[in-house]
């Protein structure tokens, strides 16, 4: 092995991230049991609103659960085969809403025990998979469980005014009513508001861990990033997620104080591109070998970071309530500010709106973040952020970045030919960007 050129260590909150991940999936599990409430929603649901309910209420997000189980190769197959051959679903649809509807086919909670079963569905309609997964979960499930679905397709950040904020907060109010009449239980106004204050703080202070990779060395890869901004995922409204964030922060600017690096050898920066093969994320810690780092991709940023454009066009992080001097006032004003932090924040709803907005946006990573080239994973199990892939490539590329390409799919090893992938980053590491591995 050649001498490390950066110092580098763990992640001192790296335990607490696991513990407050298996928590979460424990609390739901065992809700009943302590006479909670529980439902199921997307991971970029207004979480907000039913946290805000009285009494305990723990959530199961959809899209992290997928994405646990397809990091287990064995159990994604037993499930997703579940949905097709008894349910009849199509292997072109979503890898981990297979896999959830297979877990409730097979009723099996991958984290222990049967399936346990929601008594609400809080669900936004962001793509064409999401808002009949939940519907259709609900069908294979028995059908009885009352049901609420946003429609948030108001429009790429850059074009969202007070109509679009309007159109979102009038459904908010929906929501409350529907969770109100559904729980039998008030949507207390002190809880929303703090919520939303814990929303900021997640989303926000995820965004300035982001940015503070834009540093030589990077202090994050991006396979130790996907663990961590997965509590956003889970409940961004919750004070533990929000504190983490704020404590993860503070590590990472040490770590860029001291060049504690990710990469001990880091010598090639590059950036990806959706979500990646889960079962299979050796993959990146193979390109370590040549001093490669990925230093994350839009998907990374922003699924759960909120970010805005300054004054030079440059990506920056959302400010929190508290940085903008910002009193929430009442429930009205709580729900405007949750809207339009999600609508103008989220740049990753971006991609769904057209090419040009998601290439705008990755270039501007990609020179922000000192990027040298970027590998897009052609990723078969998510509709949304594949879309527009291919002209992804060309942008980046008339930029002059080197870019490659590998297929498979984030959730399903079927559609995964690691030997192949492999060999395709070895050829383009080494014949593209000239490089050599470090290791003997």
């Amino acid at each position: 092995m050649a001498e490390t050129k950066y110092h580098t260590k763990a992640l001192e909150c790296w335990d607490k991230a696991k513990e407050l991940r298996l928590k979460y999936y424990q609390d739901y599990a065992e809700a009943h049991d302590r006479g909670a409430l529980r439902w199921e929603g997307g991971a970029w649901s207004f979480d907000a609103l039913p946290q805000a309910l009285e009494g305990e209420v723990y959530p199961l997000t959809e899209e992290p659960y997928g994405a646990s189980i397809g990091a287990n190769p064995e159990a994604q197959v037993r499930y997703q085969e579940a949905a097709e051959g008894k349910w009849g679903c199509a292997r072109d649809l979503c890898a981990y809403l297979r896999s959830y509807w297979g877990s409730i086919i097979l009723d099996e909670y991958f984290f222990g025990g049967k399936w346990p079963k929601a008594d609400f569905i809080f669900q936004n309609h962001i793509c064409c998979s999401h808002g009949k997964w939940l519907q259709v979960a609900n069908e294979i499930g028995g059908g009885d469980v009352p049901y609420f679905c946003f429609d948030v397709g108001a429009g790429p950040y850059d074009k969202i005014g007070e109509r679009q904020i309007n159109y979102v907060v009038g459904q908010l109010y929906d929501g409350i009513e529907f969770l109100e009449k559904t729980t039998n239980r008030k949507v207390v106004d002190e809880k929303l508001i703090q919520n939303v204050y814990n929303t900021y703080r997640s989303a926000c202070y995820w965004s300035k861990v982001c940015e503070l990779n834009q540093a030589v060395p990077a202090p994050l890869d991006e396979k130790s990033m996907y663990s961590l901004y997965v509590l956003g995922t889970l409940q961004k409204s919750s004070e533990e997620m929000a504190d983490f964030y704020v404590e993860l922060y503070e590590e990472i600017k040490d770590r860029v104080a001291n060049q504690i690096a990710a990469v001990g050898n880091e010598r090639c920066r590059v950036l990806g591109d959706s979500q990646p093969p889960w079962g299979f994320l050796r993959v990146l810690r193979y390109m370590e070998e040549y001093g490669v780092v990925s230093i994350g991709s839009l998907y990374t940023f922003s699924l759960i970071g909120w970010w805005q454009m300054d004054d030079t066009g440059n990506m920056v992080p959302y400010p929190t309530l508290e940085e903008q001097g910002i009193t929430i006032k009442d429930r009205d004003h709580a729900l405007r500010l949750l809207a339009e932090g999600e609508l103008r924040g989220k740049l990753m709803w971006a991609p769904f709106y057209g090419a040009k907005f998601k290439n705008e946006i990755v270039k501007k990573i990609a020179r922000q973040w000192k990027c040298d080239a970027a590998m897009i994973h052609l990723n078969r199990g998510c509709e949304g952020t594949a879309m527009h892939q291919m002209e992804l490539k060309i942008a980046l590329s008339e930029a002059g970045l080197p870019v490659m390409t590998y297929e498979g799919n984030m959730a399903d090893e079927r559609e995964f030919d690691e030997a192949r992938d492999m060999r395709l980053i070895d050829l383009f590491l080494t014949e593209t960007m000239d490089l050599k591995k470090l290791t003997d």
